[in-house]
């Protein structure tokens, strides 16, 4: 009975434990902090429509390839001079009912008219297609900007999260700092009192001790300011930095194999280089757009007119639904617009210009980043040396600071 009841006592205290354990707040690493960031950063929210808005533009280029439908409706009340005939008005042009001029009745009469057309492209030298490949490369380009714009962020959120947990360390050490300059300021000043030391040696003391607390002041004002830094990315939530902060204080040792090289598919690289490419293929289409159409034409029209086959004109509304007639056409034809040729030639020069400075500017920027990527290997390098010999010399400071306290106490 005394067994049973003991295994179920340590079966308590273990859950207990494990309760408490999960309670703890989870210390908040970069690799925690950066999906908080990645769904709640507005900025983020900006790009993501940016590349909706390529892609709906994309679509809206694919579907120039449909056929085009147009239909109108019209009813008017007005004059019926003209000639007769078949008449196919384009979309906001108004038709008006004609006939003979051996008519008798009203002077105005009322008519109804509803037509529908389809145009087809059937052939433009490939403009629609490039327009195509100039729209994927758009799309292309600020799919990329988002993704430099995610690596930037995070280079930011890296940034600011390591100057928090330095500014925390900065802080940790001065008041270690001030805590050994209070004990060295009641033991001059002890020692002061009893004439042991001369009394300049304690108003020293109390002068480093003053600088201390106020180096304290400061650098908790700075650790604050990294906090609210952090914090305009992450958002309010607190953040629990413990466990990183002990990771900082005695980094593992890492020495890259080799010195790196730039990648290509870097984002910023690719989004210049689909830039250029949006370049190339809108001089294309404005190439082609210099060249002629050819295109299926196709429409049905219906009308109705106060007019009777008798010559009688009635200048009632509701007559202008009589007397139906309707008339269809089918045929193709070729639109050449003679007046853009020069314009489209030097647009098109200039989109060539575009690509051929973007093209530039990516070797200019892949260059400039290998130069800071070959840079940063070194420092890391040389920064790893040096935390090993401040490591060092920080221990030698504390070891001498106890050997001078206990002099001092002694």
């Amino acid at each position: 009975m005394i067994k049973h009841i003991m295994v179920a006592a340590l079966w308590c205290m273990a859950i207990t434990l494990a309760c408490r354990v999960q309670a703890l707040p989870q210390d908040n690493t970069l690799g925690r902090l950066w999906p908080v960031v990645l769904q709640s950063y507005p900025g983020i929210r900006s790009k993501e429509a940016a590349v909706d808005a390529a892609r709906f533009r994309e679509r809206a280029a694919k579907a120039g390839k449909i056929p085009q439908v147009h239909a109108q409706a019209q009813n008017t009340y007005g004059t019926y001079s003209g000639a007769a005939g078949a008449f196919f008005p384009q979309p906001g042009f108004f038709n008006v009912s004609s006939a003979p001029a051996s008519l008798r009745g009203s002077r105005v009469s009322s008519n109804t008219f509803g037509s529908a057309t389809v145009e087809w492209e059937l052939f433009s030298f490939g403009k629609r297609q490039r327009e195509d490949k100039a729209a994927r490369a758009l799309t292309a380009t600020k799919t990329s900007d988002k993704d430099a714009y995610l690596l930037e962020l995070k280079k930011v959120l890296s940034e600011r999260y390591i100057a928090l947990l330095y500014q925390e360390l900065k802080l940790s050490w001065n008041s270690r700092n001030t805590d050994r300059l209070r004990d060295i300021r009641i033991l001059t000043s002890g020692l002061a009192r009893s004439g042991i030391r001369p009394a300049a040696d304690s108003l020293f003391a109390l002068s480093s001790f003053t600088q201390s607390l106020a180096g304290n002041e400061r650098l908790e004002a700075e650790r604050k300011a990294a906090l609210i830094q952090l914090q305009e990315l992450y958002g309010d939530t607190p953040v629990y930095y413990q466990a990183s902060l002990i990771r900082f204080r005695e980094p593992v040792p890492h020495h890259p194999a080799g010195e790196p090289t730039m990648d290509q598919t870097h984002p910023l690289l690719a989004g210049w280089n689909y830039q250029a490419d949006f370049y190339r293929w809108s001089s294309a289409v404005q190439k082609s757009a210099a060249l002629p159409s050819l295109r299926l034409l196709g429409g049905y029209a219906y009308r109705g007119s106060g007019i009777g086959a008798n010559g009688m004109v009635s200048g009632k509304w509701q007559d202008g639904f009589s007397n139906p007639s309707g008339n269809f056409l089918a045929g193709i034809g070729i639109t050449w617009n003679l007046s853009n040729l020069h314009t489209n030639r030097l647009q098109s020069k200039a989109y060539l210009k575009e690509a051929e400075s973007m093209q530039m500017v990516t070797l200019q920027y892949q260059q400039a980043m290998q130069a800071d990527l070959s840079a940063t290997y070194s420092r890391i390098v040389q920064q790893y040396e040096l935390i090993r010999h401040t490591t060092t010399a920080v221990r030698q400071a504390r070891d001498a600071y106890e050997m001078y306290l206990s002099r001092y106490k002694s």
